[in-house]
């Protein structure tokens, strides 16, 4: 009874909303998932049978139900170089090698360290990402009339008035076909999806990848396999969070880096590129009524429903339109409001943000961006708590000095030198009421204060430490005389 009920709430609780979302997202899943293959620099029908390997896989083994996955753009930038420099075949194997880590990190339970990624990194992750897909764009432009920038125009029109009038198709789907009709009609002159690669109606294929197994292709592929499971499991995560949010329901952030990792090491061996949750179609489902695994799978089954019967029509796509999507794309990803709060929020919390974002547009890889991020955030919170005082207190033979602020390596320095030693009485207690002792360095400094006092025949008594405090001294530094205050 318990697995049934398991089953009918994590599948079947919201059937009839969870069937039409998820056929809505993966209508709006053909021109992303096209566009961020062109963007990888490999055939559309890489990141179509990724969409659908990724969607169906994580239905079943991902740690957030409702959350669509797919390929996307942040791991189709990574890859461009890789299958520019050593062919499609050591994508796959990238992307095979890429689920392996991610499996492993579920395993080693790296999910929850989501919780520790600041905001300012988070917003500078997400801002880099729209300006790297939009600079990916600008090549489509080049040797193109004035009649690629007509179609980009007006698939942006077309995508933003929609709306307007009805939300029941996505606008990104009703500008793709209405400017994709006006180029067939008028023969326009312009590149097409066709052009860009062979597009076939047909079933993916178990493949093994086709390169010689040595140490000098993993450490080719290496590189690539760590920045995609970084990121990707940075953005899966990122996006599980705010459904959370959304749905007032948690998930299991360790069995969706495993669920992740499995869905890439099947559509590595079934022709696709890695890919990730995206945050757009999440809430394209979200906001269609999508709650269960059951539209994540639905998404997943009905694209390569029509990938098989719409295989010829997709090859007329004018890549105009794409770009257009692909401009919408970046221009709701950014958060605007961030330039604003600028002058607002604290300085280290906006350089923080201002160099992730410079550090990803420079390197090209987001992975990097977020750790130049978060390890500028981490020095930032260190020097702002690394401040300590000391105040004396003199009575008769005694003197008392009350701690103030966190012991740790960043203040043990200071706190050291802030004691006279030869001129204090014989009686010295240091009071640690409104301070805590955080590391080893702060023990070793807390030792170094009661030896130097010693060897001048002077009593040390440490009082106020707090549980923590104390059971830290006690296993590492000096023992506690005087106990709790």
């Amino acid at each position: 009874m318990l697995k049934y009920n398991q089953l009918n709430n994590g599948w079947f609780s919201n059937t009839r909303s969870d069937v039409l979302s998820g056929m809505t997202v993966a209508i709006a899943l053909i021109p992303e998932a096209i566009a961020f293959s062109i963007l990888a620099g490999v055939s559309p029908m890489v990141g179509l049978y990724a969409s659908f390997c990724i969607a169906v896989v994580t239905a079943i083994a991902g740690g957030r139900p409702g959350m669509i996955s797919a390929a996307t753009g942040a791991m189709a930038l990574l890859v461009g170089s890789l299958v520019l420099n050593h062919g499609i075949e050591y994508l796959f194997a990238a992307t095979v090698l890429c689920g392996i880590i991610q499996i492993l990190m579920g395993l080693l339970k790296l999910g929850r360290f989501i919780t520790f990624l600041p905001q300012p990194v988070m917003t500078g992750f997400v801002n880099a990402l729209a300006i790297l897909i939009f600079m990916a764009q600008l090549v489509h432009f080049e040797g193109q009339g004035w009649v690629m920038y007509a179609l980009v125009a007006l698939t942006l029109v077309i995508i933003y008035i929609v709306p307007r009038f009805t939300k029941a198709v996505p606008s990104a789907l009703v500008a793709i076909i209405i400017v994709s009709v006006l180029s067939i009609v008028l023969d326009l002159d312009v590149n097409r999806v066709g052009d860009m690669g062979e597009i076939t109606s047909a079933l993916p294929l178990f493949h093994i990848p086709q390169l010689p197994l040595t140490l000098d292709m993993l450490l080719t592929i290496l590189p690539y396999s760590l920045s995609l499971a970084v990121v990707g499991l940075l953005e899966s995560l990122m996006t599980a969070t705010l459904i959370d949010d959304i749905t007032g329901t948690p998930s299991d952030k360790n069995r969706e880096a495993k669920g992740q990792g499995l869905a890439n090491i099947v559509t590595g061996f079934f022709g696709g590129m890695a890919g990730c949750a995206m945050i757009g179609q999440s809430m394209v489902n979200m906001k269609s009524g999508g709650r269960t695994r059951l539209s994540t799978f639905v998404s997943g089954v009905f694209l390569l429903i029509l990938i098989l019967v719409l295989g010829d029509v997709v090859k007329q796509i004018p890549m105009g339109a794409l770009v257009g999507v692909m401009i919408m794309v970046c221009i709701s990803t950014f958060e605007w409001s961030s330039l604003t709060s600028l002058i607002r929020v604290p300085r280290a919390d906006a350089l923080v943000m201002i160099v992730t974002v410079v550090t990803v547009v420079a390197t090209d890889n987001l992975s990097i961006g977020v750790l130049f991020g978060v390890l500028l955030s981490a020095l930032s919170f260190a020097w702002k708590i690394a401040s300590i005082s000391l105040n004396t207190h003199t009575s008769g033979n005694t003197v008392t000095y009350t701690v103030t602020g966190q012991l740790f390596f960043g203040t043990t320095s200071h706190f050291v030198h802030e004691f006279n030693y030869e001129g204090d009485p014989q009686k010295v207690v240091i009071d640690f009421a409104h301070s805590h002792v955080w590391d080893q360095s702060g023990a070793g400094a807390i030792a170094k204060v009661i030896s130097k006092y010693e060897a001048l025949g002077k009593k040390v008594t440490i009082t106020g430490l707090n549980e923590q405090s104390t059971q830290l001294i006690d296993r590492i530094g000096p023992g506690v005389s005087g106990g709790h205050a």
